[in-house]
């Protein structure tokens, strides 16, 4: 998937106040070492690894085909591809009134271990907490 694709498909994602990643930044993260890419036709998944440890930066999945297992499959790749880089534990970052996406990290055994105050900007002015989730990779 190239950036500018990448970039399409997070502005589909995201509804406004949030912020879409642009083109040139999935470009300047692909660029760096550590910073790895799961995609599927609909959606994909960007994560880091440091060390032990790993963050999903994103995952996005086409609207128009949601609720038919990309966002389950895409984290598992990024899990997959985090054990592979010698990882042991993995982290994320969701918006306390994302439902859906809380749901599927819940599914895939991820447990909430801290908040981040007004981390996201909300859609009525008032900012938004976002949940720290964490894994343990067997």
């Amino acid at each position: 998937m190239t950036p500018e694709r990448l970039a399409d498909l997070h502005g589909l994602c995201f509804e406004a106040p949030a912020r879409a990643w642009t083109q040139r930044e999935f470009e300047d993260l692909l660029g760096q070492p550590n910073v790895f890419l799961c995609e599927l036709e609909h959606g994909f998944a960007l994560g880091r690894a440091a060390g032990p440890e790993a963050e999903l930066l994103t995952l996005a999945v086409d609207p128009s085909h949601r609720r038919e297992g990309i966002g389950a499959k895409l984290l598992a790749g990024f899990e997959e591809t985090s054990a592979s880089r010698g990882v042991a534990e993995v982290f994320l970052e969701v918006a306390e009134n994302n439902s859906p996406a809380r749901a599927l990290y819940r599914r895939a055994e991820y447990d909430e271990v801290g908040k981040r105050a007004g981390y996201y900007p909300g859609s009525s002015g008032a900012e938004v907490d976002a949940i720290v989730m964490r894994k343990m990779l067997p």
